[in-house]
């Protein structure tokens, strides 16, 4: 049960930032308030929060990690708010509104086979996805992870990747739209190395995050995979603004993205994905 205030920014402090990509940054956040602790003893994995730059206002972004005491969010610099945060300093003041929204059903998918399939940023929520299966092992199947971005430049955790890859009955894989002078591994599409892949669906659950875009056309693969809509997650992070389900602004149809999400099943959002595109 939530016991945080969902409309009041807790105070944190940044523990320590590091770029990630390009244009990306990983923010730690220490919860300074005693309320605030309790978004971080909440949170579980695929839910969201909002975080205040002060004077400049707050943008939600999904919560990136699973692990440790504090809270990590990672922020590319697109608009006024994330410009902003991207000019604070370790030890700077932010304000954190959350958890928010529902998440990922990991109890469900125990001793399932999972595929999990990051685009670019998309893949920051994914990040306390494997960091549950890696941390209770034992407890699901034979684990897929498929990273991808636009290029190398643009591929987060990155230093991640050698643990990700050793782990037991675990595969990596990893795509670049475009590669450059240093890159040797693939490149192509994330549903090209999907298909190439070939994940079977038997006893398995997919789970994606990215650009609404790559979210469509990896359903598409998917499907043509085996996979049925009850076989497909995702989350949404768009378009948000409340947090609560108030404004108006996130909805799908007759769902808010805020509330009845950011997690779906694609059988959820048949029909409403393509008003993303």
């Amino acid at each position: 049960m939530t016991t945080t205030n969902s409309m009041r920014p807790y105070l944190g402090r940044l523990a320590e930032i590091r770029d990630i990509a390009a244009g990306i940054k990983l923010f730690q956040v220490e919860m300074a308030e005693p309320e605030g602790q309790a978004v971080v003893a909440e949170y579980r994995p695929g839910q969201f929060a909002f975080v205040s730059a002060f004077g400049a206002g707050e943008a939600p972004f999904g919560i990136a990690s699973i692990r440790g005491p504090h809270l990590e969010f990672a922020v590319s610099a697109l608009g006024h708010v994330t410009h902003t945060l991207h000019t604070l300093e370790v030890g700077d003041p932010l304000g954190v509104r959350g958890p928010l929204g529902n998440w990922f059903p990991m109890d469900e998918l125990e001793g399932k086979d999972i595929v999990i399939l990051g685009a670019g940023i998309g893949g920051a929520p994914l990040r306390p996805v494997i960091q549950t299966v890696l941390d209770n092992r034992d407890d699901y199947g034979h684990i897929t992870i498929i990273w991808a971005a636009r290029n190398p430049d643009l591929l987060v955790f990155t230093d991640e990747f050698d643990e990700w890859g050793a782990a037991p009955d675990t595969e990596f894989h990893v795509t670049v739209d475009q590669g450059d002078e240093n890159w040797s591994g693939n490149v192509g599409l994330i549903t090209k190395l999907l298909e190439q892949v070939d994940p079977s669906a038997d006893g398995a659950v997919a789970i994606t995050c990215g650009p609404p875009i790559a979210i469509h056309f990896i359903f598409l693969t998917l499907a043509k995979l085996g996979f049925t809509p009850q076989q497909m997650l995702t989350t949404l992070e768009a378009r948000m603004h409340c947090g609560v389900g108030k404004c108006g602004r996130c909805n799908l149809g007759e769902k808010f993205i805020c509330t009845d999400g950011p997690v779906f099943w694609q059988s959820e959002i048949a029909g409403f994905l393509e008003g993303f595109l």
